[in-house]
């Protein structure tokens, strides 16, 4: 049975310092039309976030912590769970507050909240793909820079599993490590006498040789980048029968119309970029009163 994701959002510690920026960014030196009409604190609103497209919701909690940076008071209840469908006309949300501080965090919270639904809704289509089958999907770091711990949540949202979040996670040593290097063996042998012992080893390999070194230096976790389905096939066979403990991870040209055969190949994971980059924000609006 296929483990469940789950989308664990970082402590808001780590997100503050990035939604503050985010914030000031768009305030500048200040909200002229806003701080114009009211004075700080002085009056209350209310308002909904209405769904435009049908999607997956995510990044409410975020949503909810840019209108409370702004004043604490701010109630912000989610009316659509985190990681449901919506439909158009859906309510999504209602926020409570001072009128001040949902005209200003409007912009950034709805920006982030629309981004990362449409990462969730793209994903979770692609996990539709191959539901029926072990295989699991993660992402990439082909993340937007300043983004990526909120596009990797998003991603964990609609379904996926995360890869390394950063360069120190795991070792993957792709094709430019093993030019460098001299080889997959060498650079297997170099790698694992300076690495802490949690961290795995991860190969990226384009030939069934490459994939026979990696297997004869104990790799954790072999890529099968870019390969033809039946040279893939041929891989997970000669990985299954030499050491099963080994993970197998197909990369390259992997699209909605080709996951499932990819999946159907045995492996135990499939890496894409396309959730993050060629997801399309999900149009969402807030209405006032």
């Amino acid at each position: 049975m296929k483990n469940s994701s789950v989308a664990v959002l970082p402590p808001f510690l780590v997100l503050d310092q990035l939604l503050h920026s985010w914030l000031l960014e768009d305030i500048g030196r200040g909200d002229r039309t806003t701080q114009s009409l009211l004075s700080q604190n002085s009056t209350r609103g209310q308002a909904k976030w209405i769904a435009k497209a049908p999607g997956i919701i995510a990044g409410l909690p975020v949503a909810a912590r840019v209108f409370q940076l702004l004043n604490k008071e701010v109630n912000f209840v989610n009316v659509t769970a985190e990681g449901a469908k919506c439909e158009p006309g859906q309510v999504v949300a209602e926020i409570n507050g001072s009128l001040d501080a949902l005209l200003m965090g409007e912009r950034v919270a709805l920006n982030l909240a629309m981004r990362l639904s449409g990462i969730a809704t793209l994903t979770n289509i692609y996990v539709e793909k191959i539901s029926d089958l072990p295989a699991q999907l993660v992402d990439t770091r082909k993340t937007t820079p300043g983004l990526r711990i909120l596009e990797k949540y998003a991603t964990a949202v609609g379904g996926a599993i995360n890869h390394r979040m950063g360069l120190d996670d795991a070792v993957m040593i792709k094709d430019n490590h093993i030019v460098a290097a001299g080889g997959i063996g060498q650079a297997i042998t170099r790698i694992r006498s300076q690495i802490p012992y949690p961290l795995t080893i991860e190969v990226e390999t384009e030939s069934l040789a490459q994939v026979q070194e990696a297997l004869d230096h104990k790799a954790d976790i072999i890529m099968l980048d870019n390969m033809p389905l039946e040279m893939m096939g041929e891989a997970v066979h000669l990985i299954r029968k030499r050491d099963s403990r080994v993970k197998i991870e197909a990369s390259g040209n992997v699209t909605l119309e080709t996951i499932h055969s990819v999946a159907e190949t045995g492996i135990d994971y499939i890496s894409s970029s396309a959730p993050i980059t060629q997801s399309r924000w999900l149009d969402l609006s807030m209405r006032m009163g």
